[in-house]
């Protein structure tokens, strides 16, 4: 057994972070196109500085997420049955992934919306099945696609099958927060006058997972502080939805955000975080997602009061650059 290096087992793990700026109200902004092309999200988080009280209106969007169902012992060829297709692919706007999977040890499959079937097996099942696929970047899998052309769930799959879901939504008021200052055209930041976009990322997950910000040196756990130039607000709301949340429903909370700052508010800006199922086979679009140490694939916007928007889209070891 070969041991690697001390060298590397101190290196962190490799990650791709891209950013792009754009205006949510400019013809050509890609904002809805990069939601619509992340197909499989377990969670969505957004923060809003300086607010404590959420209106009405993103209360009545939050709430109308919708179900989610999980159908148990389904065989993976009753996806590609042309009465399946006829009841539900060809309608649109059909999602599904296999539940509870590694994607580095079990094989997967996740239907995207066009009717496309992803599979990723191990070495055996791909011969077994006879299909044409590529090599996996990740374990020596196989990846096969292969696109089917061409009711309800409740009523197409028996009630012992199938069982309908809710998402978990969670809201918390932080109290004293401390917030790094941000400016809509300077992504890379201003010594002394704003922080970049990736000491901003590096900020939210922090606050997402609610590490102190103190940088006591008496903590085990965080020395992290907020980066500097920072303001501290008294109060800042955040909710989180956790569950199957399908792009559709993320978009209208997206554009519900915007008109957020359609009346004037203390925030300067306001961030919506979704994360991707580890384990989900591919991240955007078609591209090849694997698990490794982190299983990795996430996107963050930040909408400031201009409707500027930052998104910020990353993935873990081995994946493809997101689009």
């Amino acid at each position: 057994m070969s041991v690697p290096p001390l060298g590397r087992l101190r290196q962190a793990p490799r990650h791709l972070l891209v950013c792009e700026k754009g205006h949510a109200r400019h013809a050509r902004s890609r904002h809805a196109a990069h939601v619509r092309d992340h197909a499989y999200n377990c969670r969505v988080s957004f923060l809003i500085p300086e607010c404590g009280i959420l209106p009405e209106v993103l209360k009545s969007t939050i709430a109308d997420v919708g179900e989610y169902y999980l159908v148990r012992s389904l065989s993976v060829h009753e996806l590609v049955a042309q009465e399946f297709i006829d009841a539900f692919v060809k309608k649109g706007s059909c999602y599904a992934l296999t539940y509870n999977t590694k994607i580095d040890q079990d094989n997967t499959a996740a239907l995207l919306p066009n009717g496309k079937l992803i599979l990723s097996v191990d070495k055996d099942t791909y011969e077994e099945l006879g299909l044409q696929g590529r090599p996996s970047q990740y374990s020596g899998k196989k990846v096969m696609r292969y696109s089917a052309e061409g009711s309800t769930l409740m009523s197409y799959f028996s009630k012992n099958q199938i069982q309908a879901l809710k998402p978990k939504i969670t809201f918390s008021t932080l109290r004293d927060l401390q917030c790094p200052v941000l400016q809509s055209n300077e992504l890379q930041g201003k010594p002394d006058e704003s922080c970049s976009t990736e000491e901003l990322f590096e900020w939210l997950g922090a606050v997402l997972n609610q590490v102190s910000l103190d940088n006591k040196s008496s903590s085990f756990l965080s020395t992290y502080c907020c980066p500097q130039p920072n303001t501290m607000v008294e109060k800042a709301f955040l909710c989180t939805i956790t569950g199957f949340i399908i792009p559709e429903k993320i978009i209208q909370l997206l554009e519900q955000l915007c008109c957020y700052f359609g009346e004037p508010k203390l925030a300067y800006w306001l961030t919506l975080t979704v994360h991707g199922f580890a384990d989900s086979p591919v991240s955007w679009r078609e591209s090849e997602h694997g698990f490794h140490k982190g299983g990795e694939n996430l996107y963050n916007f930040v909408i400031f009061r201009n409707l500027d928007y930052w998104l910020q889209m990353a993935v873990g070891t081995n994946d493809d650059c997101p689009p």
